[in-house]
């Protein structure tokens, strides 16, 4: 079973509705004994950080996430939330990841949120076996991560290459939205249920 941790700051319906396709059983749930009881454990979110994560600690989840032994899976903003701080707000995060989250810079002919489609680039992790750099998934974020010894994916935006994905032992992060990625996402959330 698949726990999705509810929040209330997440793309839950549409995390749902990927992971049914591939035939995956999971519950949305808050309840920490379900969490730590669950396979596997996704974190998703959207929106902002600092709202993301005083709804965290609000139900008393932090120490929960970052006490899991399982394979557990941030998405976009629930990626930034395991990272040491962001800009965003600002906020401390869970530190589970060696990465500071800022907002990409104001240049001309950079369209800010990133939102998209782009290419991955140099992957290194189960999470994208079978898989080639230049494999194009979906973005839609104003901030990212940096550069950091946990990055396993790239992409290139605005001023240079940013942390499209992040793992540290059992934890994993996808700055980008699997669950709206097409046949490539599909291919990395049934990856991640494999590990």
């Amino acid at each position: 079973m698949i726990a999705i941790i509810d929040y209330d700051a997440g793309n839950i319906r549409s995390v749902g509705n990927a992971l049914e396709r591939l035939g995956a059983e999971y519950e949305l749930t808050a309840d920490p004994a379900r969490i730590l009881a669950a396979d596997k454990v996704i974190l998703p979110g959207v929106g902002n950080a600092a709202a993301a994560m005083a709804r965290l600690q609000e139900r008393g989840l932090c120490g929960v996430v970052k006490s899991l032994r399982r394979p557990v899976l941030g998405i976009c903003v629930g990626m930034q939330l395991m990272c040491r701080d962001s800009e965003e707000g600002p906020v401390q995060g869970l530190g589970i990841f060696d990465a500071h989250v800022r907002r990409f810079p104001e240049a001309p002919g950079v369209k800010i949120p990133h939102m998209g489609w782009n290419a991955l680039g140099n992957l290194d992790s189960k999470l994208f076996r079978g898989m080639d750099g230049g494999t194009f998934v979906y973005f839609v974020h104003s901030y990212r991560a940096d550069l950091c010894p946990d990055t396993i994916a790239t992409c290139r935006y605005g001023d240079g290459l940013f942390s499209a994905a992040l793992k540290y032992e059992n934890f994993y992060g996808t700055q980008f939205h699997p669950e709206k990625s097409g046949s490539a996402g599909a291919a990395i959330l049934q990856n991640f249920i494999a590990l």
